[in-house]
């Protein structure tokens, strides 16, 4: 579940003094069956491809769309695709956030095979990189090769306990020694080219940075096409994500209160001056306000194999982070790429001393506070297709 549940607390305060049927009723809403995927991860299914997916289709992306599909071949190899009607055409025209998604999927198959003691092979888009969008060609084949020598990734046990956590941090930042084992976690082990993550928890970055942040987030919210694209992805109530468990999880029994009331409804949500709206800005406000160290992922050019690196390292960076204990939420909107964020883009870029060919891939907070639980995925054989 995200911090988005936590929407209209205050206006759904009332709710909760409701009689105890209806609150017994709202605390038995459970997304159990949308999360089972990461107790199924460790399971098996008796084919080594799918073991490693298991794990893979727990990798962090846009919006929660998990737009991977996979066509299995012969008894050890498999093709990787985006399933087109998943992409977010007004939040990421050019695809570049959701080819990153890719990244991190394959980088936790690779963890995962290794495990196993299997080497993945993967040649990325084996057909040519798609541009200016993704298309029908393949994101990457991928092979799986038995080998004596391939030795466990460190980082492969936090696979299940990474989280995206959106909510406020408390005040205490991170030191640089914390920066530095994370740099060492992420990078030193399996070095990526041309990628590199800078971080910081020096005060006047840090508010300059918040500063930045807010004003990218408002113009995303108050731009109606971008702000709608999330709003059709939010999952409302356990019987919506467990329905449909990618998008935006909207869950919890607070969360059920408010929908059973009357309270919160995607037109509430989409709608400028109701209490949803207004609500939701405030609580993003609070979680940046709450926020005391942020850092941000640099490759050397923005081709599409550069791309899918900036997921792998961008998961690393999220599994690192959850073995030494920090919470971590990329806060992405400033990388946007559609036109009423350009000059918030560019400003952010020249801030951070970052310039073409070279650019931002990721940007994210980091801090301490509680573990959430995890989000909803689809089951592993719901990626497999045939054609």
């Amino acid at each position: 579940m995200v911090s988005r549940r936590r929407v209209l607390i205050s206006g759904g305060a009332s709710l909760v003094l409701l009689g105890g049927g209806f609150g017994a009723y709202v605390g038995t809403r459970s997304i159990a069956k949308a999360q089972e995927p990461w107790k199924q991860a460790a399971a098996g299914f008796g084919d080594p491809r799918l073991d490693a997916l298991a794990y893979a289709i727990l990798a962090p992306n846009p919006h929660n769309r998990q737009p991977w599909q996979v066509r299995l071949i012969g008894d050890d190899s498999f093709v990787v695709y985006c399933d087109l009607a998943k992409r977010l055409p007004h939040t990421d025209p050019p695809n570049r956030q959701i080819t990153i998604g890719f990244g991190a999927f394959l980088e936790l198959f690779r963890q995962a095979a290794a495990e196993k003691g299997y080497r993945a092979d993967i040649a990325p888009f084996p057909e040519g990189e798609p541009q200016p969008v993704l298309d029908k060609r393949p994101i990457a084949s991928v092979t799986m090769v038995k080998d004596p020598t391939i030795q466990s990734d460190p980082l492969f046990g936090s696979i299940l306990n990474r989280r995206s956590t959106k909510e406020p941090y408390t005040q205490r930042s991170v030191k640089k020694d914390a920066f530095a084992a994370l740099q060492a976690m992420a990078f030193v082990r399996r070095p990526i080219p041309g990628l590199s993550l800078a971080l910081t928890s020096d005060a006047d970055k840090v508010m300059k940075l918040r500063e930045l942040s807010w004003e990218a987030w408002l113009v995303e919210y108050d731009t109606a096409r971008t702000q709608k694209e999330s709003v059709d992805l939010m999952r409302i109530g356990a019987n919506e994500v467990n329905a449909n468990p990618d998008g935006i999880d909207l869950s919890g029994p607070m969360m059920e209160a408010l929908r059973l009331g009357g309270v919160i409804s995607r037109e509430q949500l989409g709608t400028k001056g109701t209490k949803a709206y207004e609500t939701g800005i405030a609580m993003y406000q609070e979680m940046l306000r709450n926020t005391s160290s942020f850092g941000w992922l640099i490759s050397a050019d923005n081709s599409r194999k550069a791309q899918l690196q900036s997921g792998a390292a961008w998961v690393r960076i999220n599994q690192a982070a959850t073995a030494l204990g920090l919470a971590m939420h990329p806060v992405s909107q400033i990388l946007q790429e559609f036109p009423e964020m350009a000059a918030l883009y560019d400003q952010y870029h020249d801030y951070v001393g970052v310039s073409a060919p070279a650019r931002v891939q990721g940007f994210f907070r980091f801090g301490y506070a509680a573990v959430p639980e995890p989000s909803p995925r689809w089951p592993v054989e719901s990626i497999l297709v045939t054609a």
